[in-house]
């Protein structure tokens, strides 16, 4: 069986990961990640409520007996959700892996840790995984410029930033941005990780949340299929290229602000994307990935695959090859 460090601190089978994403991280997905050996985060902000997540929580442990967690992205906004009442709904909800984004979480950790809670936080650089580690997180994902959603501002690829990452930290890495299958876990595992983060792959499983269409388009796309919006914002952020995203990126290109785009990157636009599958309501995130992705699984499939291809990977091919 293929089993890192990883899978022992956070306790699954697999090193694969199903880190958070917005609107999607939901029940269904998640307990089907769980199921197949695997750790699958519930999004705390898909939630309205603390209360709606405990919910959701109840929901996911319906459909599951294997360990999952929640995923707390923290943002700076002028108004921002109760994080704290999201932090003690997960405390009271037993949840004992917690994967952390965004801001700084070290607020938040003293309480998690007081009750168990190990905590993955995701990085886009090697100095803000190092100073997660410093701050006292049990592993750290880190996110290299292929993936869906913010790659940060250094603009550098996995086959840099992981081993750059591993090199200086202690803690477990899972490494994120561009996983879909066996050969990139393989990679991941070279280069230093204990597991990897996929995104755009969980997404086009027969279990996500979201409309068929949305998965038939992650299917025609190529790693080509993607737009990097927010570049002179210093926010960047990779989604599905759209008639929407290409009208943000040529704002923004010649001279727009924020408030010119407001209206286009609006959330709800995004979520009507994903719920009635209209490709070109609004902005939707997804990872140059989608240029490995060629159907749609189950979660159970999709991840059976994965860890059977990187076991005749390690076995035998690279060994055969190295003959040769």
């Amino acid at each position: 069986m293929l089993t890192t460090r990883f899978c022992e601190t956070f306790g699954v089978e697999h090193p694969i990961v199903q880190g958070g994403m917005q609107w999607v991280g939901r029940a269904e997905l998640v307990a089907a990640v769980a199921n197949a050996g695997a750790l699958g985060f519930l999004t705390a902000l898909t939630q309205p409520t603390p209360e709606a997540l405990v919910k959701e929580i109840e929901r996911c442990r319906g459909l599951t007996d294997k360990p999952f967690g929640v995923n707390l992205t923290i943002l700076p906004s002028i108004n921002p959700p109760p994080y704290d009442e999201y932090r003690r709904a997960i405390i009271e909800s037993g949840i004992k892996v917690v994967e952390t984004a965004g801001f700084n979480p070290q607020e938040h950790l003293p309480e998690f840790a007081a009750h168990g809670v190990r905590v993955l936080h995701k990085c886009t650089s090697v100095r803000h995984a190092v100073k997660a580690e410093e701050i006292g997180v049990d592993g750290v994902s880190i996110d290299g410029f292929e993936c869906a959603g913010h790659p940060g501002e250094d603009d550098v690829p996995g086959l840099i930033l992981i081993p750059a990452a591993t090199q200086r930290l202690t803690v477990p890495v899972i490494a994120s941005g561009g996983f879909t299958d066996g050969r990139g876990l393989v990679a991941a595992l070279a280069l230093g990780a204990e597991g990897v983060n996929m995104g755009t792959r969980f997404l086009c499983t027969q279990e996500a949340p979201v409309h068929q269409r949305v998965k038939d388009q992650i299917v025609a796309n190529s790693e080509l299929d993607t737009e990097l919006i927010f570049r002179p914002l210093r926010n960047t952020a990779r989604v599905a290229s759209n008639t929407v995203s290409r009208k943000v990126v040529e704002i923004l290109h010649e001279g727009g602000q924020f408030p010119d785009v407001r209206d286009l990157v609006a959330g709800a636009r995004g979520r009507r994307v994903f719920a009635e599958g209209d490709l070109e309501a609004g902005i939707w995130s997804a990872g140059l990935a989608q240029g490995l992705i060629n159907d749609v699984p189950t979660v159970a499939e999709a991840v059976a695959r994965i860890v059977a291809e990187a076991e005749e990977l390690i076995a035998g091919r690279l060994t055969d090859a190295l003959r040769r």
